[in-house]
């Protein structure tokens, strides 16, 4: 099974910027949107998330820009469930021109299953529990996205010789 596509849309202008093209915030909006598309996908849509009183919490993102966007691209994001554990999701994000392959940003984020009623992290369970997993073992021979695990710095500076 290849990466769920999990958005699509057209840029819109309120989304570009002055240098025409996509605003650094719309680019996190879209992977919002995307992140919304997957908890639906696992039964964490709106009317499960309210009769369970679960849902996700993002821990941490990681997003590379790579190319520009520009105004009234139509645009998909596909998403690769990367691991999980009993309580945490790992997925990756990444933004295509919609039909292309060329990568345009990526997105890398760490979810947390919340009992809302503490909140306070929760196993998964049910059939959340089943369609994580199902979907796990349909993305476990899937390539490893390239930018995955990657931290932003700057490269050491070699230290000039101290000189008398």
């Amino acid at each position: 099974m290849p990466a769920l596509t999990t958005y699509t849309t057209k840029i819109l202008p309120d989304w570009v910027d002055y240098n025409g093209h996509l605003r650094d915030a719309f680019y996190l909006l879209i992977f919002s949107y995307a992140t919304d598309a997957l908890m639906d996908t696992l039964g964490l849509d709106s009317e499960n998330r309210e009769a369970s009183g679960h849902s996700l919490f993002t821990l941490e993102l990681h997003l590379n820009y790579l190319h520009e966007v520009k105004l009234g691209a139509e645009v998909e994001v596909h998403t690769q469930l990367i691991a999980h554990d009993a309580k945490r999701l790992h997925l990756y994000h990444s933004l295509h021109l919609v039909g292309e392959e060329r990568e345009l940003a990526g997105n890398e984020q760490m979810l947390l299953h919340v009992d809302l009623a503490g909140p306070q992290s929760a196993p998964f369970a049910g059939a959340t529990l089943e369609k994580l997993i199902a979907l796990s073992q349909a993305h476990a021979d899937l390539p490893r996205p390239a930018l995955l695990g990657r931290v932003i710095g700057l490269p050491a500076q070699k230290k000039a010789p101290i000189q008398p």
